[in-house]
C-alpha cells in the first residue's frame, strides 16, 4: 500500500496487482441481495438456534476472495481461512504474482510468514496484518460475521425475508450478508461486505468445509 516502507510491509505492494479490479467487482455484487425487514422473535430465536449449533463447531474453513479498504489504499487476494479453537491459519494469494502468505497463531500471539526478510510476529493478529500489510481487519470479528454470527450479544440484527441475516451493527461497523449457500444446513454466507466509517471489508466465500454441527448436536 501507499504507506509501504522499502523492506517493510512486503506483503501489501504484490496484493495491490489487480486490486481495484477486483474491489470493484466485490461492490458491484453488492447491489444483489435480499431486502431487511422487521426483525420478529421467531428471528431471534431462530439465529440463536443457528449460533449455538455453529459455535459447537470448533474445526472450520472456508475458501474464497478478500478486499480491504482504508480509504487511501486497497488490497486484494484469494484466502484460505482454517479455524481450531482458538488457533487459526489464514493463507493470502496475490492476484497476479501468484506469491502466498501465511498468517497463523492463537491467543499466545501471530505470526506472519513468507515476507522478505523472514516471518514476523505479534502479540495481536489483527496488528501483525495492519503493521506489515497496512490492512486493518478486525479478523476476532470477522471469524464470527464470516459465518453469520454476532460478535457480540450486544450486536442489533436484522433479517431478510429468508429469516437469515440481512445486516449486524457492531462496534460501529455495518455487516451486510448480500448472498448466501443456501444448500448447506444451516445455511452460511457467500458474500459479506463490512463497513466502518471509510473502511471495508469484502469476504466472498466460494466454499465452506466442517462448518457446522449435524442437526439436533
Amino acid at each position: 500500500m501507499s504507506r509501504t516502507a522499502p523492506g517493510h510491509r512486503a506483503l501489501a505492494p504484490v496484493l495491490l496487482r489487480g486490486a481495484a479490479l477486483a474491489l470493484l467487482c466485490l461492490v458491484l455484487a453488492a447491489c444483489a441481495g435480499n431486502p431487511a425487514r422487521r426483525t420478529s422473535p421467531a428471528d431471534l430465536q431462530a439465529q440463536l438456534q443457528r449460533e449455538a449449533r455453529l459455535a459447537a463447531v470448533d474445526e472450520w474453513s472456508l475458501v474464497g476472495r478478500i478486499a480491504v479498504f482504508d480509504g487511501n489504499d486497497n488490497g486484494s487476494g484469494r484466502i484460505e481461512w482454517q479455524q481450531q479453537g482458538d488457533a487459526f491459519e489464514i493463507v493470502f494469494a496475490a492476484p497476479v504474482s501468484r506469491q502466498s502468505w501465511r498468517l497463523s497463531g492463537g491467543p499466545a500471539g501471530a505470526v506472519l510468514e513468507g515476507l522478505e526478510g523472514g516471518a514476523r510476529r505479534a502479540a495481536s493478529a489483527e496488528a501483525l496484518l495492519e503493521r506489515e500489510a497496512g490492512w486493518a481487519v478486525p479478523l476476532r470479528k470477522l471469524r464470527a460475521w464470516a459465518r453469520g454470527l454476532r460478535g457480540t450479544p450486544t450486536a442489533t440484527i436484522s433479517f431478510d425475508a429468508e429469516g437469515l441475516p440481512a445486516t449486524l451493527q457492531e462496534d460501529g461497523w455495518t455487516v451486510q450478508y448480500r448472498d448466501w449457500h443456501a444448500d448447506l444446513q444451516p445455511p452460511l454466507p457467500r458474500r459479506v461486505f463490512a463497513e466502518k466509517g471509510e473502511r471495508r471489508v469484502r469476504l466472498v466465500v466460494e466454499r465452506w468445509s466442517a462448518a457446522a454441527a449435524p442437526a439436533g448436536s
